[in-house]
């Protein structure tokens, strides 16, 4: 093997050798239409795990982030709605509390204040009707699907501080 090939392949296997292995996260999204106009509730599971509780209890804020689209499945896909949504938690080493803080598009929808675990963990893993588009944008009989993309801040486990990405997504035919 020549001098430049290894120089070419040697940062590929060091990013390979330095990404963690670890169980597959699962991404569950349901859409489904309420109030003339398609909401969302997914969860994603096996996130909160040991580095992230770790990271909240050294009082780093931990961000979880998700970006929903609403798209048609064709030759260039076409997106219908968007939605980005995130909830952080900021633990107080002093009072021993979580604020959690969720924002849709930018805007803060929540606030809360608790001491309990499981609901840190519910917070930042679960979400239920978020809105991604209105019906009226929609074609009637015609096939979409609701695609969520995850992040995770700060990021754990990986040597070169990569961000955490899962990403899944959802089919349904739109019938009014």
């Amino acid at each position: 093997m020549s001098d430049r090939t290894r120089m070419l392949l040697a940062p590929l296997l060091l990013l390979l050798a330095v990404v963690p292995l670890r169980s597959q996260e699962t991404l569950r999204i349901i859409p489904f239409i309420g109030d003339n106009r398609v909401l969302v509730t997914f969860e994603l599971n096996d996130a909160y795990t040991a580095e992230v509780r770790e990271a909240i209890a050294s009082g780093l804020r931990t961000t979880f982030s998700y970006q929903l689209e609403l798209r048609t499945p064709a030759w260039i896909d076409r997106t219908v709605g968007t939605a980005v949504v995130s909830t952080t938690d900021q633990y107080d080493n002093l009072t021993r509390r979580h604020t959690l803080t969720r924002l849709i598009d930018g805007k803060v929808e929540d606030v809360f204040v608790t001491e309990d675990e499981a609901v840190v963990k519910t917070w930042l893993t679960k979400w239920t009707r978020v809105p991604v588009a209105d019906t009226a944008r929609l074609d009637p009989a015609r096939d979409y699907y609701v695609r969520v993309t995850t992040r995770t801040r700060p990021p754990g486990g990986s040597l070169l501080g990569l961000t955490k990405t899962v990403t899944g997504q959802v089919k349904f035919t739109f019938v009014p």
